[in-house]
């Protein structure tokens, strides 16, 4: 089977492991597997925003490609993959952290970034849930030095795996117990606080797949058990389009037409 045939078929085997998980360990209980907007974040999110994005995204980046000549030097391309695969996990986090946090901190970027806060439910599914525009500067950041620094052509559908397969776990309603590894890794036992809408603001456990980043820049957070989130979603959720996959790509610019008034 070859490896663009076989991620896909990984990251759809870790979703019904997590969604069998958490029927059997669930973090909150009730959860129903057909929750509110599930099938908007399956259909419209997971599958078609994702592959048409997807497009848009390495068309741009060939062009960019075809403009530098970039990817002909090679740079990276004589490291081993593993070794190839752990930079661009590394590097993208750290980026990935910064660009969160601003999200957070800048009422503009925080319009796109709702869509990523306004579930009531977070589970392995609600992870899906990026604005249009939030993925086209988040992947392009994020595949461009991939392909630009000449990696290895694996290594972006390995990037690819481990995105996918790390945010289901992330978001899962899963009833993981805690370690001291939550220092270093981040996971669903420190990520669920961050959507949780009693926490502090200006956002915590802002980072992906290495909390150390929020250990380092001092904006971890994870309260005392047996202290549970309260209430998921935005402040303003009666105002949020949920079941609208168009409703919520035209939110943020809805909003900011109103403001202007």
């Amino acid at each position: 089977m070859s490896l663009a045939i076989l991620v896909p078929v990984l990251i759809t085997a870790w979703a019904i492991a997590l969604l069998l998980l958490e029927r059997r360990f669930p973090y909150l209980p009730g959860y129903p597997v057909l929750r509110p907007d599930f099938w908007t974040d399956l259909v419209a999110y997971t599958l078609v925003q994702s592959y048409l994005l997807g497009l848009a995204i390495f068309a741009f980046i060939g062009w960019l490609d075809e403009q530098t000549g970039l990817s002909s030097r090679q740079l990276v391309r004589g490291w081993p993959v593993a070794a190839q695969l752990a930079f661009f996990v590394v590097t993208h986090d750290l980026w990935q952290y910064w660009f969160h946090r601003l999200q957070h901190r800048n009422r503009w970027l925080w319009r796109i970034h709702e869509a990523a806060h306004a579930p009531l439910h977070v589970d392995w599914l609600s992870g899906s849930r990026s604005h249009a525009l939030e993925i086209l500067i988040a992947q392009t950041c994020e595949y461009a030095p991939i392909i630009l620094l000449g990696a290895s052509p694996e290594v972006a559908l390995y990037k690819g795996l481990v995105d996918a397969c790390w945010g289901m776990f992330n978001h899962s309603n899963i009833a993981v117990p805690r370690s001291c590894l939550l220092w270093i890794f981040n996971g669903p036992q420190l990520h669920r606080w961050h959507h949780d809408l009693d926490t502090p603001r200006g956002g915590v456990n802002l980072s992906t797949k290495l909390s150390i980043w929020d250990t380092l820049f001092g904006t971890r957070y994870l309260p005392a058990e047996p202290r549970r989130p309260a209430r998921y979603g935005l402040v303003r959720s009666d105002a949020f389009p949920h079941g609208s996959y168009l409703g919520q790509l035209l939110y943020p610019f809805r909003r900011a037409a109103r403001q202007r008034h």
